[in-house]
C-alpha cells in the first residue's frame, strides 16, 4: 500500500510526495518557484485544509489553481460537488483522470474548468458555488479572491492558502501596520481573520516564504453606494500613507479644499490617516461624494 493510500481520506486516495512527483514528471511539469509553482504534497495539510474550512454536504466548492488535485482529492468527500478553474490546459485536461483513477465513487462530483480565475464569470459555474476553498497563486490571491467575491454573490464562506504576509493584509484592521487596501476591499464583502499558518515543508518545491490560512464569511451588504467609488477611494487613501486624508485625498477629491469638505462631511478628521479608518468610514466618505 502507497503512503497516499495509507493516508486515504473517506472515498479517495489521496497524493502524496511520491505521487505528486510521478504526475508532475508525467505531464513533463517542472515546476519553479519563479512561477509561483508549489504544489501541496502532505495528504494531512489538505485534510486540515478541508476540515477547517467548515463544509457541510449541500456546499458547492469553488477551487482555484487545483494544480495536480492534492487538495481536489480531499474536497470531494465532503461537498455536494466540487467546481476546479484551472488556466493550465494540461492540468486542467488530467485532473478528471486523476480523480477517476484514485476516487471513481467521487468522479461525478468534480467539474473542470479551463479558465483564468481573474476572469471568469458567473456564467460559467452550472451550479452557483457557495464555498472558495483554494492554494492561490501568490502573486494574484487578493485580486482573485476580490474579483470571485464580486462576481459570485453566491459564495458565503471562504478558506485561502496564500503567502504569509498576504493573509495579514487581508485579515487585518484599522490601526495596524500592515493594514491597507486589501483589508479594506476584503473588508467590504466579508468578515476575514487568519485561521493559521502552513509549514513550507508541505510543498514541493518549498517555497522561499511562509504561507498561511485567511478565513473568511460574507456579510450582509453594507451600502448601495457604488463599489467602484469606494474602491477606487480606498486607492487613493493609501497610495501615500504617510500623507494625512486631506492631502491624499486631493486629487480624488479634485482638490485638498475639497477632500477636507467631504471628510468633515462624513464625520472624517481630514488630519486622520487611511490606516485608521475602517471600512464603514470609508463607505460614508463615499456615499457623501456621490450624487
Amino acid at each position: 500500500m502507497t503512503e497516499a493510500s495509507s493516508s486515504a481520506g473517506p472515498g479517495s486516495a489521496l497524493l502524496g510526495p511520491a505521487d505528486v512527483r510521478r504526475l508532475a514528471a508525467e505531464l513533463d511539469i517542472r515546476p519553479t518557484k519563479k512561477l509561483g509553482q508549489n504544489f501541496v504534497h502532505d495528504p494531512n495539510t489538505v485534510r486540515k485544509i478541508v476540515s477547517a474550512a467548515g463544509l457541510s454536504p449541500d456546499d458547492v466548492v469553488l477551487e482555484v489553481g487545483p494544480g495536480l488535485g492534492s487538495l481536489t482529492l480531499a474536497l470531494l468527500p465532503a461537498c455536494a460537488s466540487t467546481v476546479a478553474v484551472e488556466i493550465d490546459p494540461v492540468l486542467a485536461a488530467r485532473l478528471p483522470l486523476t480523480v477517476a483513477e484514485r476516487a471513481p465513487g467521487l468522479s461525478e462530483r468534480l467539474t473542470v474548468i479551463e479558465a483564468d480565475a481573474m476572469r471568469v464569470t458567473a456564467d460559467r459555474f452550472a451550479t452557483p458555488p457557495t464555498a472558495l476553498v483554494a492554494n492561490l497563486p501568490y502573486n494574484v490571491a487578493v485580486p482573485v479572491v476580490l474579483h470571485l467575491m464580486a462576481e459570485l454573490p453566491s459564495l458565503r464562506t471562504g478558506l485561502v492558502m496564500v503567502q504569509s504576509e498576504v493573509a495579514d493584509r487581508m485579515a487585518a484592521g484599522p490601526g495596524s501596520k500592515v493594514y491597507g487596501v486589501p483589508s479594506v476591499k476584503l473588508a467590504w464583502y466579508a468578515d476575514a481573520r487568519r485561521a493559521g499558518p502552513v509549514p513550507r515543508s508541505v510543498f514541493w518545491p518549498v517555497p522561499n516564504v511562509d504561507s498561511a490560512l485567511v478565513a473568511f464569511t460574507r456579510h450582509e451588504q453594507l451600502s448601495t453606494v457604488d463599489r467602484k467609488v469606494l474602491f477606487s477611494l480606498v486607492d487613493a487613501a493609501f497610495a501615500q500613507r504617510r500623507k494625512m486624508l486631506r492631502g491624499a485625498l486631493a486629487g480624488w477629491a479634485g482638490s485638498a479644499a475639497a477632500a477636507e469638505r467631504l471628510l468633515v462631511q462624513a464625520g472624517v478628521d481630514p488630519g486622520v490617516r487611511g490606516e485608521q479608518l475602517d471600512v464603514g468610514a470609508f463607505i460614508r466618505i463615499a456615499e457623501v461624494s456621490s450624487p
